[in-house]
């Protein structure tokens, strides 16, 4: 009698009668497009001065109104029950204890939709807005007795003859930009609020927040004492100086500013030790852009600085000082993990014990360190997104105080490795292969590379929508690291310099081969896929190998020489090519280096995807790619999105281009 039943169901009713028996079978289902908008956010821990709570902030998806909506959530650390903070506000950010803890400041937008602070009493009640800047706030810091914030504005715009008057100078920034940049400067208020006084002026700029992706802006710190302000000076606002950093102290009282080093550039992010007499910076090392980030410590009175984590030999992508004045806690990629480590002035190195958690990383590592040494960071493994975790001290194992995606965590995730290989040039290479949920080695499987971004980034064991999602379709997700990814060393990192294509080329194919040897690859189905960085090498590799079914170029990099002119970093990655490609013999060394110089050699069917506001890789490569391809009689398919943003910045638009990354790969590999 079931069988009649089922025979008769409809398609629809019976895969859902498939599913319903599945799931009473206590059997998994995969993951899906729609379970994107269920992952829940944690970032910006801030532990309470005495230790008992956090304060994080916790983001999800909103797919009606196309945003992510962001509250503050206390975290009792004893417990891990929650408490809300912030009621009626879809945007938060940047929240930090007042030095006693019995207020909370925070950012969010005003009716003119700019960033000011805002201060909530924890004993209950509404937050309260404390500065009116006109051009919002940038960021902020407690002074240490909790009387007054220093922030970071924006000047006003030059004024205008009239109201035709938009006229303005190129600099070195974009071509998206329709006005000249302003500066940004610091600026004093009263905690209860006031007028505002300004602490800084001229043409140059304090440091400011990059187009995504990027590091937040390097903090204003306080000295303990009160009396001075250190901060990250730029030589001009525009985004293609952001190179010509360095470290200065300001005189809060008297207004004086003084430089701490007699370096040009390269520096950022410094802090005062918790003595107040040193502060601890970034650079990169000996002063080569391509190096990795060494923390060094210079004294307040001023000289340049010693390095502490040159033993490490790491890219530094955090740094926070210990209580004890004595030593930091540094976070970096690490192979295929990101790692914390204690590093003392005497350059001793203390990795601490994490276990399968890896920290959140997004061009820096989100960790936190409180007034008795504990640390607090939003960690994820390869099965579970970021959740909050707590160590009581360096030496504890982190303990987890949420479990927001408990859901995702549940489903039937492929397992997620890290796989190594001997690459070209003596480098001992690695990445990160996830398989299909009911993977099985007899079988072969389709390989898919999903080729990470930055250069300097890294494929690490983290959960990570796009490789699960794709691998439930029965595909093998290989994400491969290469020579200029920031997880093996300064070498390491440093080979990519004037080498931007052939090197990593070779070592992604190097790691291929290596894929194949495990001996279950279809060879006659692999696709090549990346973004940014990683559409970059997409292009690439179907300029220099014959083996793809298809390929998908996200945002790609396809002219170097467009590249250096029209992006928002533009000037500055002369530092990657030797120099300006203007000079010299330069120009033909750019053309080489651009994948598209190779385009006689393409004939894979392509995906392309690229936002028409993208600051970071402007939409001209993609047309040159499209016309390369389509002129050639190649298979070609250019999709855009009216936004801006170097990936689409909302989650309708981002979860389209994950679903187009699916439908485009499928005909091809199945």
């Amino acid at each position: 009698m079931a069988d009649f039943y089922i025979r008769k169901m409809s398609v629809p009713f019976l895969l859902l009668y498939v599913m319903c028996a599945l799931n009473a079978a206590g059997q998994k289902r995969g993951i899906a497009l729609t379970d994107f908008s269920k992952i829940i956010g944690v970032s910006d821990p801030q532990i309470s001065p005495d230790g008992k709570s956090i304060v994080i902030i916790v983001s999800q998806v909103n797919m009606e109104t196309d945003r992510n909506d962001r509250k503050l959530v206390q975290v009792d650390v004893q417990s891990g029950a929650q408490r809300g903070l912030t009621y009626g506000r879809s945007s938060v950010s940047s929240p930090r204890w007042s030095p006693a803890g019995e207020r909370l400041a925070f950012l969010s937008p005003d009716a003119n939709g700019k960033n000011q602070i805002f201060l909530l009493a924890m004993r209950g009640g509404d937050a309260v807005r404390v500065t009116g800047a006109a051009n919002g706030v940038e960021q902020f810091a407690w002074s240490p007795v909790g009387q007054e914030f220093a922030f970071v504005s924006p000047d006003d715009a030059p004024k205008k003859t009239s109201k035709y008057d938009d006229a303005f100078e190129v600099g070195d920034n974009d071509y998206l930009v329709t006005s000249a940049p302003t500066s940004s400067h610091i600026w004093l208020v009263a905690a209860n609020g006031g007028a505002a006084k300004r602490l800084t002026s001229g043409s140059w700029s304090v440091a400011k927040t990059g187009n995504w992706p990027a590091p937040p802006a390097s903090p204003i710190d306080w000295s303990p004492d009160g009396k001075l302000i250190t901060f990250v000076k730029q030589i001009d606002p525009h985004s293609g100086a952001s190179p010509e950093r360095t470290i200065q102290v300001l005189d809060v009282e008297s207004g004086a500013i003084r430089k701490i080093t007699t370096t040009a550039r390269f520096e950022g992010y410094s802090l005062f030790s918790p003595d107040g007499t040193k502060i601890s910076y970034w650079m990169n090392r000996d002063l080569i852009r391509a190096s990795v980030n060494d923390v060094l410590v210079s004294p307040v009175a001023g000289g340049d600085g010693d390095y502490i984590t040159r033993d490490l030999d790491r890219n530094i992508s955090r740094a926070e000082w210990m209580p004890d004045g004595k030593s930091m806690l540094v976070g970096a990629h690490d192979g295929t993990r990101v790692s914390l480590w204690i590093v003392g002035l005497n350059r001793s190195v203390q990795k601490l014990a994490l276990g399968e958690v890896n920290p959140a990383w997004l061009y820096w590592v989100d960790v936190t360190v409180g007034a008795k040494g504990e640390i607090a960071f939003p960690g994820s493994t390869s099965s579970q997104p970021n959740e909050l975790y707590y160590m009581a001290s360096a030496k504890d194992a982190p303990r987890r105080l949420t479990n927001f995606n408990v859901e995702i965590g549940g489903l039937s995730l492929g397992k997620t490795e890290r796989i190594e290989w001997q690459g070209p040039n003596g480098f001992h290479e690695d990445g990160v292969l996830t398989y299909p949920p009911a993977f099985d080695k007899a079988n072969k499987y389709p390989l898919v590379l999903l080729i990470h971004g930055g250069p300097r980034s890294a494929s690490i064991e983290t959960f990570g929508f796009l490789p699960k999602y794709l691998a439930s379709r029965g595909y093998v997700i290989f994400q491969p690291n290469y020579r200029g990814s920031d997880n093996l060393g300064n070498a390491y990192q440093r080979a990519i310099w004037n080498d931007a294509g052939d090197g990593p080329g070779r070592d992604v194919m190097a790691g291929i081969e290596a894929v194949k040897k495990l001996g279950f690859v279809d060879e006659g189905k692999i696709a090549v896929t990346g973004s940014s960085y990683g559409g970059y090498m997409t292009v690439w590799l179907m300029g220099h190998a014959r083996i793809w079914k298809t390929a998908i170029a996200g945002e790609p990099v396809t002219d170097e020489l467009d590249q250096y002119n029209l992006g928002d970093f533009n000037v500055s990655n002369g530092y990657a090519l030797n120099g300006s490609p203007w000079i010299a013999d330069n120009m033909k060394d750019y053309w080489k280096q651009s994948p598209i110089a190779s385009f006689k050699e393409m004939n894979t069917p392509t995906l392309i995807l690229h936002d028409t506001g993208d600051a970071r890789v402007p939409i001209t490569h993609s047309y040159r790619l499209y016309h390369a391809l389509r002129d050639n009689g190649v298979p070609v398919k250019f999709v855009t999105y009216p936004v801006a943003g170097h990936t689409p910045p909302d989650p309708v638009r981002l979860l389209d281009t994950y679903r187009r990354w699916a439908e485009w790969l499928d005909p091809y590999l199945h």
